[in-house]
């Protein structure tokens, strides 16, 4: 079944019979990730593993879809240097060089972290030893790939959770200090001039105390003059719970004079997927891409891989996945379709999607509005192929119901309307379109629309 969701309106007084914006024509329309995200000065990336790199459907994927390139794990510290002063190179030089080809920029990842550190290093217990190892290893790496990347995320994770705001208890903090995250920077930028320089952290997406550690953190950099020119936001982030001062939070870095990116998204839910969690996660990518588009400053957004299939998130969270744009087949997923409209692209629904017949597309339009409701209607528009039916997911917010529903047969689960045709609006010649309406009752207020999502059988 190909999938392909509507834009999902944002929540807010709307005036009464509010007509939808013509949208583009499919042609004039961006039709891939990295098209779209082009046309707004920023890019669009994903991580990729040399070891998949094999196989086409993984290949043909990333690079049809995405402008920017970080290595999952092939310039990691027991990776690259396994042996003190022992360097490694080989993985990470084959995906730069794929990158490269393909004119993807690339981010590498990362420089100093707690974790994939070989034993070597994780043992010193001189700070004078340590801090040696450290710029050498800077020195070596960045130095090798000066020129070639982008960005580097110079130190990662290195607050701790919870209401503290402290620093993690690594090797690097208790044997180094405070002072090792602005050696690491200044050593970074010795070895290569050019490369934007970056902090990353998770649990950050949001204003909180470790945000806020990492916010004075950049701030006292950015006066003294320490080089740091980017701040990274992993967004590793579960469904439904996407961060309502996100924007906010990455203007005040912005405000700082660093760029913001967003560096390893992904937004997982407990599986098996359905129609349900599908379109709540598509209009969580939603948030997300408009929250940086909303940022002038934030300039990247890459996905922490290309496909379910090969994502990290099964093996540590067990019973949770299905968190990235294409599930194990490669299909696109319901948001892909919601990031890609965000940036203002059109799916052409091209032949080198797997699984891709044809665009099918939905939009919504609130037709009227009262204190204690509201009308809408969805219009559903057959892409490059005729369809025979098409089917509605609409997950309605708190506390709404609908009261009638027209030009359409509805079934209804806790909160989730599945929509589908009557007799005589189901078969759609190619870019033909037909539309159901329907009237919702909020007694509580809760006007915010519906996220929606749609696709053929």
């Amino acid at each position: 079944m190909r999938r392909a969701l509507t834009a999902v309106l944002g929540a807010g007084a709307l005036l009464l019979a509010m007509l939808v914006t013509v949208a583009l024509p499919a042609s004039a329309a961006p039709g891939t990730l990295k098209e779209a995200a082009a046309a707004t000065g920023r890019v669009f990336g994903a991580a990729a593993a040399q070891a998949h790199m094999g196989e086409s459907a993984y290949v043909s994927t990333l690079d049809r879809e995405f402008n920017q390139l970080t290595p999952e794990n092939e310039m990691k510290w027991d990776t690259t240097e396994p042996s003190r002063n022992s360097f490694n190179f080989g993985p990470a030089d084959q995906l730069v060089s794929h990158a490269q080809a393909q004119g993807m920029k690339i981010r590498g990842h990362t420089l100093v972290w707690h974790q994939q550190l070989p034993g070597w290093a994780g043992g010193i217990s001189s700070r004078d030893d340590l801090l040696s190892a450290m710029r050498n290893h800077i020195a070596k790496e960045a130095g090798h790939f000066a020129g070639k990347v982008a960005y580097w995320d110079v130190v990662n994770e290195a607050f701790q959770d919870g209401g503290s705001g402290a620093r993690r208890d690594s090797v690097f903090q208790r044997v180094i200090g405070d002072g090792y995250i602005e050696e690491a920077f200044r050593a970074a930028r010795a070895a290569d001039p050019t490369a934007k320089l970056c902090y990353n952290d998770y649990n950050i997406d949001g204003q909180n105390a470790k945000s806020n550690a990492v916010y004075t953190m950049v701030k006292d950099f950015k006066a003294r003059g320490v080089p740091i020119d980017c701040v990274g936001l992993q967004a590793h982030l579960t469904l439904g719970n996407v961060p309502a001062d996100m924007q906010a939070n990455m203007q005040r870095f912005a405000a700082l004079g660093v760029d913001v990116h967003i560096t390893e998204l992904d937004i997982r839910m407990s599986t098996p997927a359905d129609a349900s969690k599908l379109a709540t996660q598509a209009n969580d990518y939603k948030k997300v891409v408009s929250a940086c588009l909303a940022v002038s400053r934030c300039t990247v957004i890459t996905v922490w891989g290309i496909t379910d299939k090969y994502s990290w998130i099964p093996d540590v969270f067990p019973g949770e996945g299905a968190a990235l744009l294409f599930d194990n087949n490669y299909a696109k997923k319901p948001a892909y379709d919601a990031s890609l409209q965000a940036l203002g692209g059109q799916d052409p629904g091209d032949p080198g999607d797997p699984g891709d017949p044809g665009t099918v597309t939905c939009t919504y339009t609130r037709t009227a509005q009262w204190n204690t409701g509201f009308n809408g209607q969805v219009t559903i528009t057959a892409g490059a192929t005729a369809i025979g039916s098409w089917t509605v997911v609409m997950t309605m917010g708190s506390g709404q119901q609908i009261t009638t529903l027209w030009n359409g047969n509805a079934t209804t689960t806790g909160n989730v309307v599945t929509v589908r045709p009557v007799a005589w609006n189901g078969n759609l010649a190619p870019g033909a379109s037909a539309s159901f309406g329907f009237s919702v009752n909020a007694s509580n207020g809760n006007l915010a629309d519906p996220a929606i999502s749609c696709g053929s059988p």
